[in-house]
């Protein structure tokens, strides 16, 4: 009978374990034994949301239209007077279709609030501070407080805005006074008191004026 030429001298001890070979047949390096994954970490419950005040929805038929000259017109989305968002909220939200080459706004900054215009549709001019720019549709510009500005369609265009403010301002009766104006029912005048309350302080219109001309500003 044959003897085992490595006898194990202690047979309660397991013998050494086979060297795992250098290379496999193919001459390809084994790949070594994957590390255990660990048990993941179960995620916390989470916490129910409490039931919410009703989240405003203004629909395009509901927003009160103003209209102004030439067939342009605000539409009122949301305001700082509690009209579809909580007084002081984080916002105040118009709409403001111009006709081809209407003004929209002489120069005016704003103390307070920071007012961003997204381009719906069309082309409209601006003066930022001292500086034209023209933007088209999916454009955007924010104007920061302390800033001086003043915008419009450009000449033979259209022009359809979003207009937000933040924080919010009460200025659905600044855009009713405009409406006033454009239809002869009251006076640019009897708006220069309120400046304050909308937030709305206007400056010098010259450059703005030549600006749209063409003239030197």
């Amino acid at each position: 009978m044959p003897t085992d030429p490595n006898p194990n001298p202690n047979p309660d001890v397991n013998p050494r374990p086979a060297r795992r070979p250098a290379t496999d047949h193919a001459g390809r390096e084994p790949v070594p034994d994957a590390a255990p994954v660990p048990d993941a970490t179960p995620l916390p419950d989470a916490t129910p949301v409490p039931d919410a005040t009703p989240v405003p929805v203004v629909r395009a038929a509901d927003a009160e239209r103003v209209a102004l000259a030439a067939g342009s017109a605000f539409h009122l989305l949301a305001d700082g007077d509690g009209a579809a968002t909580p007084p002081g909220g984080a916002f105040g939200a118009n709409r403001l279709v111009l006709a081809e080459g209407a003004d929209g706004a002489r120069p005016h900054v704003h103390a307070r609030s920071s007012e961003l215009f997204y381009v719906l549709a069309g082309t409209a001019e601006f003066l930022l501070g001292d500086r034209p720019a023209t933007v088209t549709a999916g454009d955007l510009v924010v104007v920061p407080p302390g800033l001086p500005h003043a915008f419009g369609a450009a000449p033979g265009h259209p022009a359809d805005l979003l207009v937000v403010m933040t924080p919010a301002v009460e200025r659905f009766g600044y855009f009713r006074h405009l409406g006033r104006i454009a239809a002869g029912l009251d006076t640019f005048d009897r708006l220069l008191p309120e400046q304050e309350r909308y937030d709305v302080h206007f400056t010098d219109a010259g450059p703005w004026r030549r600006a749209r001309s063409g003239g030197p500003r």
